[in-house]
């Protein structure tokens, strides 16, 4: 299983897109500045999960989510607050939002899978 995930820094008011296997390990390498692009906009928060059957299916997810229109899209859907004094709940990877083989079609109708 492939998860997509967005990354909230309150202290900085920034998004960080990423894929991985395991989301918990990932969030830790974050947040202990293992993740170059990270390390300057700690401490992270994991705001939205999504899994994956394949690789290949998270990859183009985590290329859309951050495009202009996957901008737009996360500022609509999963946008967290500037100066927020609370952290959201801490989606469960293996609880996350589940892509099926309906909703990859759908992204392949709409250009978004080859």
């Amino acid at each position: 299983m492939y998860y997509v995930y967005v990354l909230y820094s309150v202290s900085f008011n920034r998004m960080y897109v990423g894929m991985t296997v395991n989301c918990e390990v990932r969030l830790k390498e974050h947040n202990s500045g293992k993740t170059p692009s990270t390390r300057a906009f700690v401490p992270w928060v994991l705001i939205h999960t999504e899994n994956y059957l394949t690789r290949g299916d998270a990859r183009i997810r985590e290329k859309y989510l951050k495009s202009a229109a996957g901008r737009r899209w996360r500022k609509e859907h999963i946008q967290w607050p500037r100066g927020a004094t609370e952290y959201p709940p801490v989606p469960n990877c293996r609880s996350a939002r589940s892509v099926g083989a309906h909703q990859i079609s759908a992204l392949r109708v709409a250009g978004l899978k080859k």
